[in-house]
Parts: structure tokens; C-alpha cells; sequence
């Protein structure tokens, strides 16, 4: 590999770590020695030409989705696309669910002709889940990114339908429409819960003089959502405003739900939180806030 090519390292703690360019993932597999071998190398042979795919059609995956559906040819396009064409009545682009798709794509990679207990692929947050029947993780949730703590847990057993999570707000690496700290989205795949987590995030929204905004490419020259205003700071707000912010998310997440697009969401604005738990898919004892949280 090239200094400026995808390069692949195995740390100490046993998890794999690819990077190129803007994606940084970190892999974690367990079951039998040589299984998570063969699965670390398939995962390095498949990321070696992800990027350079995805900027050869980075002019579509940047442009708004409409009535057409654009011919897009990689299969982490194509999953992108997949995941974004639901909320194409409103403004999104593939890009918004390019983290959860390189996950995914990852891990269907490592998978193939493998027997593995469990396995992960974390892209800054945006996280794809293996797990075989009777294996359960337990994750953490932050809800600033900006301040990072593991702010509750959510356990994650095989019988429940959720192999893919995402984080979405307007701190960290993330543009948003909305004034979210955080939103963290549990859904089929990786690529349906980052496209839904930007969904929700840019709801958790109000008007207040604490906020401000900029127009995306205004911070960004290259950013999909150009000239909309995307919020650049967020003062102290009142419990009236933050309550109507997280009330309007809360809404977004419940309807997403209601069609089958998210299992749970977890919304989280200035010390606040909202948990939206589907019945019989992540009972209330499931997430958990950690002291002092």
C-alpha cells in the first residue's frame, strides 16, 4: 500500500484498524482464532478500493434525491441510495448514509464463508452488528460528542432485529439541519440507521435567539447540502425550547418507526433525553443510564 493509500494495522487489543483518507474503522471479531483471521483479512482486501469507488461517483451522491432514481453502480452507492430513497420527499443525498454503508459493506465482507459469535465495524460511530444466535454486545451512548462519556448503555441480543446503529447531530464531524447534541438511531443495518439518525437530528429543531446558523457550504465548499443553513452553535436554552425541540424529533422517530424504517432512537439535547423503545424489540431494561448520567 501506498503512504497515501488505504492502510490496515492490528492493534494490541486484538481489533483491526483501516483507514483511507476519511474513513477510520475499527473492527472487532470473536470465535475461533483463524476464523477472525480470515475475516480481518477479507475485510482489508475489500477495503482497499472502497474510496476511490466512491469518489468516482461522488457528483450523484451529492446531489438531492427526486423522483428518478439515479444509476449508481457501487454496491456502497447503491446502498446508500437504498437507504436514503424513503425520505426523498424531504432534502437528503446518499452521502447521508455513507458511514453506515462502508459498515455494512465491511461487514458482509468479513462474514462470507466465515463462522464468527460476533463481530462489529465501527466508522466513527456508525456501527454494523454481527451477532450469531444466543450472542448479545453491549454499546455505549454518548451524548456529546463534543464532551465524549458513555452517557447510557443499550444491550443488543441476536433475537432482536437490529444490526446496525448511527449517531447524528450538530457536533461532531456531522452537518445538521437541527440542534440535536445527539441522536442515535438502532435499525436493520448500519446505512438505514445513519440515513434515519440524519433524519431525526435535523427534527430536533426550534427558532431561538441562542442558535446559530451558517450556510453549509459556507463551512464546508464540498458539503452535499449547500446552501442551507446548518447550525454552528447552540447557547444555553430554556426547558420551553429544549422541550419543544426534542418533542419535534420525538415525532420524526416515532413516525420512521411506525413504518417500519427504525427499531429505537435515543435523542439527546443539552442534558436531556428522549428514548423511543419499540415493544418487543428493546425492552426499557435495556438502556440504561450510567450514574450520574
Amino acid at each position: 500500500m501506498s503512504p497515501n493509500g488505504p492502510s490496515a494495522a492490528l492493534l494490541a487489543d486484538g481489533r483491526l484498524h483501516l483507514q483511507h483518507g476519511p474513513i477510520d474503522l475499527l473492527i472487532e471479531a470473536w470465535g475461533e482464532r483463524a476464523e477472525i483471521e480470515t475475516a480481518y483479512r477479507q475485510a482489508g482486501a475489500r477495503f482497499d478500493d472502497i474510496l476511490e469507488a466512491l469518489v468516482q461517483e461522488l457528483a450523484q451522491l451529492r446531489t438531492p434525491l427526486g423522483d428518478a432514481t439515479p444509476l449508481l453502480r457501487g454496491p456502497v452507492a447503491q446502498r446508500m441510495l437504498a437507504a436514503c430513497w424513503p425520505y426523498r420527499a424531504s432534502y437528503i443525498t446518499p452521502m447521508a448514509a455513507v458511514a453506515g454503508s462502508v459498515a455494512d459493506e465491511i461487514l458482509q465482507a468479513m462474514l462470507s464463508d466465515r463462522v464468527l459469535e460476533k463481530a462489529y465495524v465501527n466508522n466513527g460511530g456508525d456501527i454494523a452488528l454481527h451477532l450469531a444466535q444466543g450472542k448479545a454486545l453491549t454499546l455505549g451512548v454518548v451524548n456529546n460528542a463534543d464532551n465524549p462519556a458513555i452517557d447510557a448503555t443499550v444491550e443488543l441480543v441476536a433475537a432482536m432485529p437490529v444490526r446496525g446503529l448511527a449517531t447524528s447531530g450538530w457536533r461532531g464531524r456531522s452537518q445538521s439541519l437541527g440542534i440535536a447534541d445527539a441522536v442515535t438511531v438502532f435499525a436493520a443495518n448500519a446505512a438505514a440507521a445513519d440515513a434515519a439518525a440524519t433524519m431525526i437530528a435535523n427534527a430536533v429543531n426550534v427558532e431561538h435567539a441562542a442558535i446559530s446558523r451558517m450556510p453549509a457550504r459556507a463551512l464546508r465548499a464540498d458539503s452535499d447540502l449547500g446552501e442551507l443553513p446548518v447550525t454552528v452553535a447552540v447557547g444555553a436554552l430554556p426547558a420551553s425550547a429544549r422541550a419543544e425541540a426534542l418533542a419535534q424529533g420525538y415525532a420524526r422517530a416515532r413516525e420512521l418507526q411506525s413504518l417500519g424504517l427504525i427499531y429505537a432512537a435515543y435523542l439527546a439535547l443539552q442534558g436531556e433525553v428522549r428514548a423511543l423503545l419499540p415493544v418487543g424489540t428493546l425492552s426499557r431494561q435495556s438502556v440504561r443510564r450510567t450514574a450520574g448520567g
